[in-house]
């Protein structure tokens, strides 16, 4: 992740700008004076950097739960504040040159509000959730032409890395989103999906709350697939193969085909190490045989006027509200210039939605962008405007 460790933190005059990129707002957290974000933007992004003052030295770096999708802007954020504030940097792995050549002519990166505002319904689309080296993602957009690829990924050199190849390859049919999966899924259109691929993901083992196949993920994928489209997960943890086994099986109708030790066109980089190994690699292959309704979600994030106060805000720090079905957990609270901003957790437990919430006299905003429009969010929305209106 990109950060500098300077000597000492200096604050600049807000809003500013410098760089080409503007500085909005400075938020302090109220509980732990050692934690401020800024607010920029580069370009059309908006995101957090995270300031964290240690003994000796402060570390600047940008915030996991608003980076952009282009590393690139994180760098330029970074170096902008560093310049504009006359900082003393005593070690970097910023870069400060020119834009990598290949990602400068991509456009495969997404953000999620292009596929939640209009999702790309012509063609079939197959899905990749954790790509990695993104061999086999490449590979089967190269030779499916006619076939839209949506590849999911949240580690940015794993990223990079692809959009540095579909560049180079002059692919036109794959698209990048740096997002939770079990989340996108809810936004995906009933019945347009060829294939969902899950290749060797994480096994989580002591969380397995946190795992990719889940009893809503394989709903969320039925809805999705057209009839006899596939979801298929390949693994190496016999952990996991059993645990996702019983999953496939407990639903009261469905058709799986189970391999051992498969061989397939192109293999990633792990499975080549597995095979070294001698390792067994397990294949779980869902088919769908069923159409499914139309997604239709109704609702709005609209607020009616806050009423809670300042005070009864910072109360609900570390707080949680559960519901039916979900839950929001108030992580941290900061305080802004005349306003409340609270970092939250909220929507289904198994796939929560992290952002930040904004409080101002008379007005109440999501940053840096509304939460994806899901079932479960919806409901929280509800939950969180009751909390806030006291």
């Amino acid at each position: 992740m990109p950060h500098l460790h300077i000597e000492e933190f200096k604050q600049i005059e807000f809003p500013s700008s410098h760089n080409e990129v503007a500085f909005n707002f400075i938020a302090d957290n109220a509980n732990a004076k050692d934690e401020q974000l800024i607010s920029v933007t580069v370009e059309d992004e908006d995101f957090f950097l995270l300031v964290k003052t240690e003994e000796n030295r402060s570390l600047l770096k940008t915030d996991k739960l608003t980076r952009p999708a282009s590393i690139y802007n994180v760098h330029r954020a970074l170096n902008a504040y560093a310049d504009a504030a006359e900082l003393n940097v005593l070690a970097s792995n910023v870069l400060s040159g020119a834009k990598n050549e290949h990602l400068e002519k991509v456009t495969a990166l997404k953000k999620i509000e292009y596929f939640a505002e209009n999702f790309p319904t012509d063609r079939e689309v197959r899905i990749e959730v954790g790509f990695g080296s993104g061999r086999h993602l490449l590979h089967q957009a190269a030779n499916n032409p006619d076939i839209l690829f949506i590849g999911i990924e949240i580690h940015r050199p794993s990223i990079e890395q692809v959009l540095k190849q579909v560049a180079i390859q002059e692919l036109d049919n794959l698209l990048v989103l740096d997002y939770d999966a079990r989340l996108f899924m809810e936004l995906v259109p009933s019945n347009i999906v060829g294939k969902v691929y899950v290749h060797f993901p994480v096994p989580w083992d002591k969380k397995p709350h946190r795992r990719v196949i889940s009893t809503s993920f394989i709903e969320e994928s039925r809805r999705v697939l057209k009839v006899d489209g596939r979801l298929e997960l390949r693994t190496d943890s016999e952990n996991y193969y059993a645990y996702s086994y019983e999953t496939f099986i407990a639903f009261n109708k469905t058709i799986l085909h189970i391999n051992k030790n498969r061989d397939i066109a192109v293999v990633s980089k792990y499975e080549d190490r597995w095979r070294k190994m001698e390792k067994n690699i397990y294949d779980v292959t869902m088919i769908n045989e069923e159409d499914s309704e139309a997604l239709s979600i109704e609702g709005s994030f609209e607020f009616t006027s806050g009423k809670a106060s300042f005070e009864q805000l910072l109360k609900l720090h570390k707080t949680t509200e559960r519901f039916e079905g979900g839950f929001i957990h108030f992580e941290r609270v900061y305080t802004v210039e005349d306003g409340i901003m609270l970092r939250l957790s909220m929507g289904s437990f198994d796939r929560p939605e992290h952002l930040y919430l904004i409080v101002k006299e008379g007005s109440v905003s999501y940053y840096p962008a509304l939460p994806l429009k899901s079932r479960s969010n919806l409901a929280a929305h509800k939950e969180l405007d009751r909390v806030l209106n006291g």
